[in-house]
């Protein structure tokens, strides 16, 4: 396994006062050009309109999807499998809902591709995309994916109807897309697969939300950033086994609460996952972050509102800025900025390049 490593950048102090926090605020407004200083906590310090991937899927080669294939715009599920499952690179704009037939089918996505909702309308409605063992340089962006929800079947144990699901894959990034009423998990990254991102998303009205794992092997490297976790259960996410896990400036609010002591839960380190979480906010959470005795977990920076349960924090994990650069924004902000700038944006998927 090749680590390519970034320049390391210098360090957030933690626990940073008003005035720092503001002066941080500040800057990032004054550079964006929002103007207001009202709208500072909705400024983000990164390009969200870049189409290359950051976190781990920048590593190893980096994940670019489609590009460099032919493009072409999909508003019929025939058509979203064709292109899908071609060999060949396709870049792959979603214009409209698509439902899938029959109910939780699957489409299949191979190696190469980028799907991209068009503005804020792409949609995959019942239906599943699946990522075959093998399968790498992957782009899901910017789409809708919901309502394969069976109603009175909370678990979903017979029917596994994941929003997106991939097996021993490599190089996929999932951003700014919006899952919500899945049967299964929303988003399972199962078995061995590496050099994953998945950041500015939303994930909604859910039990099983984000699953990682299966497998017995410590291999998956995976960077989860600027997410919205709102009315789910559990899996914010479940991680098992993953050599390296790095959260940062995610948002877990309004927690389904249903009298689980147990399984309602928001970050789980589990097998033996090394996990770092940084700047997250927590809002109404119960167990807002735990690890097993064989797992380690390292936090700083994040705020907890209204929480209660394990707040579990040992082991010295690793330190990220040992495999790629990144930016932290401040965890007061968080809030306002995943809740304005996650989930599908009218700035993507308008052009062809």
């Amino acid at each position: 396994m090749t680590h390519l490593h970034g320049k390391h950048l210098p360090r957030h102090e933690r626990g940073p006062g008003q005035g720092k926090v503001l002066a941080t605020v500040i800057g990032l407004v004054a550079a964006l050009g929002l103007g207001a200083i009202g709208e500072a906590s909705a400024a983000p310090t990164v390009n969200l309109w870049s189409d290359t991937a950051h976190g781990f899927a920048s590593l190893d080669g980096g994940t670019t999807g489609g590009a460099g294939g032919k493009v072409v715009t999909v508003t019929d599920q025939a058509s979203l499998e064709k292109y899908a499952a071609a060999e060949e690179p396709y870049v792959i704009r979603v214009a409209g809902t698509i439902k899938a037939e029959p109910f939780g089918a699957n489409v299949v996505v191979a190696s190469d591709k980028t799907i991209i909702g068009v503005g804020t309308e792409g949609e995959l409605v019942q239906g599943e995309f699946h990522l075959n063992p093998g399968t790498h340089n992957v782009i899901i962006r910017n789409l809708t994916i919901r309502d394969s929800a069976i109603e009175g079947d909370w678990d979903c144990k017979d029917t596994d109807f994941d929003g997106i699901q991939m097996d021993s894959v490599h190089h996929v990034w999932v951003d700014h897309n919006r899952f919500s009423r899945i049967c299964d998990g929303q988003l399972d990254i199962r078995k061995d697969s590496e050099y994953i991102t998945v950041s500015y998303n939303q994930f909604t009205d859910s039990n099983k939300t984000f699953g990682i794992g299966w497998t017995p092997n410590v291999k998956t490297q995976i960077t989860i950033d600027h997410n919205w976790f709102r009315n789910t259960k559990q899996r914010k996410p479940s991680a098992d086994n993953c050599a390296y896990a790095h959260l940062y400036n995610n948002y877990l609010s309004a927690q389904l609460a249903d009298g689980d002591p147990v399984w309602t839960y928001g970050n789980w380190s589990r097998g033996r996952t090394r996990m770092v979480i940084e700047n997250g906010y927590y809002d109404g959470v119960q167990h807002p972050y735990q690890a097993d005795a064989t797992a380690e977990l390292v936090q700083r920076g994040s705020i907890l509102k209204n929480t209660t349960g394990r707040q579990d924090e040992w082991g010295a994990a690793f330190d990220p800025k040992d495999f790629y650069a990144y930016r932290l924004d401040p965890a007061a902000a968080v809030p306002a900025l995943v809740t304005r700038f996650s989930g599908p944006q009218k700035q993507l998927g308008t052009h062809t390049v």
